[in-house]
């Protein structure tokens, strides 16, 4: 369909309620072209009659082109909506008028409102059946998006858990050997260097792990649950070796999430607190408008680094990674989530994560 069918048909909602709208008019023309103009007339059996049997389908075609507009079905649509509606009225009205020439009422009245009450139950029936097979059409296309989105996830996630499992054998079988080593000549020496080789291979432990679990972030979200937050902060806390910290959970909200996903961003943000912030820091996890924050008393994060914390390999420690924030981030736009750094309200760190989904209160 061209750009001007599209236009043209862009109307049908418009049109539709104009239909309703003209019907009724003609109905209330007509009924008074063959009665008198007073009050009495509206209790007569002719007017109850036409109102109870004929107005509700104009008010239905009304009503149908108004939840039309206000819709979210597409343009697309609305020329298999408009056959719909145009078909139920001229078939229904073309059906009702051969047989009022073969039988025909008694009162030309009569026959005008039989005319006007077929057209509107045509028109009503046409516009509604258009509508609803525009909707499971919807549905189904919708349904089939669903689909292959959960196969292209599905399959990049297996890329990502195969990348993940080579890694961890390829790299770790030789650390282990390299391990093994070290310990049978600690057994008859003994030498500083020796400690020096066995920090470096926890170094290079602590780099397959961070690797790893940076592979496994990148994956796409399939699955998500309501989710409560101060169930999971507990969990995270006693999975981080947190020293003499300490956590205030000021939020008691259930959020739309992937748990795992959730405690991975968590424990990343809590460790990072606790490497940054030192032993004793004091972290805070509150609500904001759209979202949650997670923050500590720590040295906090500069202005000039606030855009850099995020990328792969940056770290202030020696001892650091540098893949703990990234592996946050990549959870949070995993979920569709904004995340953000700035200054905590006692000068640390404070990370905020919004366009978060609540669960209704």
């Amino acid at each position: 369909m061209g750009s001007k069918g599209r236009l043209r048909w862009g109307y049908l909602p418009l049109l539709v309620q104009g239909v309703g709208l003209a019907f009724f008019v003609i109905f209330i023309t007509i009924f008074f072209s063959f009665h008198d103009v007073e009050i009495g007339v509206l209790y007569s059996d002719n007017f109850v009659f036409g109102t109870v049997t004929t107005l509700p389908f104009m008010f239905a075609i009304g009503y149908a082109g108004h939840w039309l507009g206000e819709s979210r079905l597409p343009t697309e649509r609305y020329p298999r909506i408009g056959k719909w509606f145009i078909s139920g009225l001229i078939g229904f009205l073309g059906i009702n008028a051969l047989m009022i020439v073969v039988w025909p009422a008694d009162a030309v009245y009569n026959n005008i409102m039989w005319g006007l009450f077929a057209a509107a139950v045509g028109g009503a029936a046409g516009i509604t059946i258009g509508l609803f097979e525009a909707r499971a059409i919807e549905r189904a296309i919708a349904a089939e998006r669903q689909e292959m989105k959960r196969k292209r996830v599905e399959k990049r996630n297996d890329r990502l858990n195969e990348f993940a499992d080579t890694v961890s054998h390829d790299l770790r079988n030789p650390l282990n050997v390299a391990s093994g080593h070290l310990e049978l000549v600690r057994e008859d020496h003994e030498s500083g260097h020796l400690d020096s080789v066995a920090d470096a291979h926890d170094r290079m432990e602590t780099l397959i792990d961070g690797l790893l679990a940076l592979a496994r972030s990148g994956r796409d979200i399939d699955e998500l649950e309501w989710v409560r937050l101060p169930d999971v902060l507990k969990t995270c806390w006693g999975n981080v070796a947190t020293a003499d910290a300490t956590i205030a959970i000021e939020i008691t909200q259930t959020i739309r999430a992937d748990r795992s996903r959730l405690r991975q961003l968590f424990e990343n943000l809590i460790r990072n607190s606790v490497e940054h912030g030192g032993e004793d820091v004091k972290i805070t996890v509150g609500r904001l408008s759209d979202g949650f924050y997670v923050e500590d008393d720590g040295p906090g994060v500069p202005a000039e680094d606030r855009e850099r914390v995020f990328d792969t390999g940056y770290s202030t420690s020696n001892d650091g990674t540098g893949l703990g924030l990234n592996i946050v981030k990549q959870v949070a736009e995993a979920h569709g989530w904004r995340i953000r750094v700035t200054d905590g309200s006692d000068g640390g760190a404070r990370f905020e994560i919004t366009a978060v989904r609540f669960a209704e209160e």
